[in-house]
């Protein structure tokens, strides 16, 4: 099971003004590629811009407090932001959650079409994504 760094989503208020700050003063560059197209029926539909220095995305999405209560997930993603993992088996990820005794919440294709999330916190109480592409 291979897990590699994804993502940062940023919660924010003022995806706009993050977005200007992370391309002007760090030099990030708006990305085009790999970006997972938002579900936006299905109960999250703020704003995000997707920037990158190449290597990793960040995710500057608009916060949305109640996105768990819409969606009946009880980890939030876009309360305070998250950091994102990609693997290559899911199921193997979970199985081995379970086993360690840490409880997920399995958002499946809930907020991105073609990828299926779960999300968990850290002991700090900090979101962690792992995902897995499915199309």
């Amino acid at each position: 099971m291979d897990l590699k760094l994804h993502h940062i989503n940023l919660s924010t208020n003022n995806v706009a003004g993050m977005s200007h700050f992370y391309r002007d003063i760090l030099g990030l560059k708006t990305e085009t590629q790999d970006l997972p197209f938002l579900e936006k029926n299905k109960g999250y539909d703020g704003d995000v811009t997707f920037v990158s220095d190449g290597q990793i995305q960040t995710h500057l999405a608009e916060k949305d407090v109640n996105v768990g209560f819409r969606t009946g997930h009880i980890v939030n993603p876009l309360e305070r932001g998250h950091i994102a993992y990609r693997t290559d088996d899911l199921v193997a990820f979970k199985a081995h959650l379970k086993k360690k005794g840490v409880a997920f919440s399995d958002w499946d294709e809930t907020a991105v079409a073609g990828w299926q999330q779960i999300f968990f916190y850290d002991p700090d109480g900090n979101v962690i994504e792992v995902h897995q592409i499915t199309r």
